[in-house]
């Protein structure tokens, strides 16, 4: 009787195990070629959010909130199952609608939901790249944290960093260089984000913050325009005198 009721005890015990857990991914796989890696450090638990499907009435409701630049209705719109990647006029996804209408606040939202940093509009501007050319540093940081191609290219292919150097936009500058865009590569004018700086600059004291940083990151002050004139040429034609000083502490 005793063998009887542990075998009855083992085979009821099996009834009511409960089978081990998938194991969790490494956190530690290489980010993908072109993309921005994730911060080192803590890294928060993924949500348990999960979105529902999208639907047409949500997603009209997104294409209104978007267009009105009405942050609370983007919001319940995305809630409620929106397609983040609908095309608005001029083939723009939202978040790139957003980001060219200056809705900062709405782009940084659809953002956060998983709209895609990278989808361009008919004129091959992205959320990133636009984000990067205008001055919109917070819009263009959260591009990077969710996976901007920062080897993406503009209707000039040109990089985000040159139109960045091009307005003197110290900040976003910074991120772009700390991204890894490259400060040597040429747009179809024949010009580096240096020469861009220099030639479509006014040599205030952001555009000689501009050469500083992109020269103190490794550009080459000696690569020419197709004209064989070299930023320091066209900083002196310009009369751009501490332009011309800050290249001459780098060659």
């Amino acid at each position: 009787m005793r063998r009887l009721a542990a075998v009855g005890a083992a085979v009821l015990l099996a009834g009511c195990s409960v089978e081990p857990l998938p194991s969790t991914p490494s956190s530690t796989s290489a980010a993908p070629s072109g993309t921005v890696a994730a911060p080192s450090g803590p890294v928060a638990a993924p949500s348990a959010t999960v979105r529902p499907a999208p639907t047409p009435e949500a997603t009209r409701a997104l294409v209104r909130a978007v267009t009105d630049g009405d942050l609370a209705a983007t919001r319940t719109a995305i809630a409620d199952g929106a397609d983040l990647e609908v095309r608005l006029t001029r083939a723009r996804t939202a978040v790139v609608a957003a980001t060219k209408a200056g809705h900062s606040q709405i782009a940084l939202a659809l953002l956060d939901a998983g709209a895609d940093p990278n989808a361009k509009d008919d004129l091959q501007d992205s959320a990133y790249l636009y984000a990067g050319a205008e001055g919109m540093t917070d819009v263009l940081a959260s591009t990077l944290r969710h996976g901007a191609d920062v080897r993406s290219l503009n209707r000039y292919r040109g990089t985000a960093l040159i139109p960045a150097c091009e307005h003197g936009h110290v900040e976003n500058v910074k991120l772009l260089i700390a991204a890894g865009v490259d400060v040597d590569h040429v747009n179809n004018s024949g010009w580096t984000c240096l020469l861009e700086a220099v030639i479509l600059g006014n040599g205030d004291a952001n555009h000689v913050e501009t050469v500083r940083l992109v020269l103190d990151a490794g550009a080459r002050p000696d690569l020419a325009d197709r004209q064989g004139v070299t930023a320091r040429e066209h900083a002196v034609a310009r009369g751009q005198g501490a332009v011309v000083a800050e290249i001459d502490r780098h060659r």
